[in-house]
């Protein structure tokens, strides 16, 4: 490996890594074992890394998720290759688990209702809550580990009320938007060790320890689907079929291959060519009709039936049990890397968000999530909006 001395840039912050790699070595941590959720990915790969840099005992531990068909080549198999080889160049063991089981009953049930019903799901919000926080978590408590971490980009602080969940230092990367479902009692035994770190400084100290993994693209999607059309792994559990997509005037001027497959502010696989009369501008979906089967859509990215002004969620997962007092301002995120929106809170009966301005592409079955400056409050799924 080359010597340790170059910078990462981000912005016009520059960090010497031999001075990040410091910050983690001679701490006194060797009688603590923590257990590091290995994925073959660069993230996981440098938290082990650093944590065996602080003296803890590290045990790696792959998770199984999901049940290949026969014959089916999913991309686990090829990142539980990059996790031995990591783990046999950190020199730690590495154990493997099933949980597909779990995952098929806690997350994958909900994933196939959710879009029978018509509604576009995140089953990483679930997995991290069922299987992450959860299966993980039971499993390395059996095999010794005081503390479990993983190479999420999120940072835990201790208050006076609690522990809270709090942005990453890499806004860019900050991944608490999928962990708010998971509850506070869950992370008092979780470990973030790249909370402080940028995405390319943790790529930079595994280029500069020599990981195989360095320059591994980041993982996108869910593994059932992998390199996959989401439409014909969708047709294996779900009765799709072909209907018609409508303009605001309910004019018919495309057909799709079933609508639960599309989501609201969506542009791509419309499949709409030029239509006589109308501007040359991009279509989108503004709404859908489950029932009917038919897709809505309008033309310009400035629409104002892809806007609404506020949302109703049916309840919210608080991380760290708060009490709340309504009408609560905060700010909501709808969706991984949305810029934040200044809202307020009311409870009757149901969640009833009203944002301060308009937002775009607000689509039930997504989570609603609630930030108090850096603070993760929680979140919820999205039912309505208005």
């Amino acid at each position: 490996a080359s010597k340790i001395d170059d910078c990462s840039k981000i912005g016009d912050n520059y960090t010497p890594i031999n001075l990040l790699l410091n910050e983690f070595k001679h701490m006194s941590n060797t009688n603590k074992t923590v257990v590091v959720g290995m994925s073959g990915g660069v993230d996981s790969s440098v938290s082990a890394y650093l944590l065996k840099e602080q003296g803890y005992k590290v045990i790696g531990l792959f998770m199984k998720n999901w049940q290949n068909e026969p014959g089916e080549k999913c991309t686990s198999e090829i990142d539980f290759e990059d996790a031995s080889s990591v783990c046999d160049s950190l020199d730690i063991p590495l154990h493997k688990a099933n949980f597909s089981g779990e995952y098929w009953d806690n997350v994958f049930k909900e994933f196939l209702n959710e879009h029978k019903n018509g509604r576009t799901p995140n089953p990483d919000i679930l997995c991290n809550r069922e299987i992450k926080f959860k299966s993980f978590l039971n499993y390395a408590l059996t095999i010794g580990a005081d503390y479990i971490a993983t190479g999420h980009y999120a940072s835990l602080k201790k208050t006076d009320t609690g522990l809270n969940l709090c942005r990453a230092k890499d806004l860019e990367k900050d991944q608490t938007y999928f962990l708010h479902e998971v509850n506070a009692e869950e992370f008092k035994k979780c470990i973030f060790p790249l909370n402080n770190l940028y995405k390319s400084e943790v790529r930079e100290i595994a280029k500069n320890i020599g990981l195989d993994n360095a320059a591994k693209k980041d993982s996108v999607g869910i593994c059932f689907v992998g390199e996959k059309n989401l439409k014909d792994f969708l047709g294996r559990f779900i009765d799709l079929k072909k209907g018609q997509i409508i303009d605001e005037y309910g004019n018919t001027i495309g057909h799709h291959d079933g609508a639960t497959l599309y989501t609201k502010g969506q542009r791509q696989g419309l499949k709409i060519g030029g239509v006589k009369g109308r501007d040359d501008l991009p279509w989108y979906v503004f709404d859908k009709d489950i029932n009917k089967n038919e897709v809505y859509v309008c033309q310009g990215l400035e629409n104002d039936l892809l806007f609404d002004n506020g949302l109703v969620v049916e309840n919210i997962s608080w991380v760290n049990n708060y009490s709340i007092e309504y009408p609560k301002k905060c700010l909501l995120q709808i969706r991984h890397q949305h810029t934040p929106v200044e809202c307020t809170i009311n409870f009757n009966k149901n969640f009833i968000v009203k944002f301060q301005e308009k937002v775009r592409g607000v689509a039930p079955g997504q989570s609603a999530v609630f930030y108090e400056n850096d603070v993760c409050l929680g979140g919820g799924i999205i039912t309505e909006t208005f």
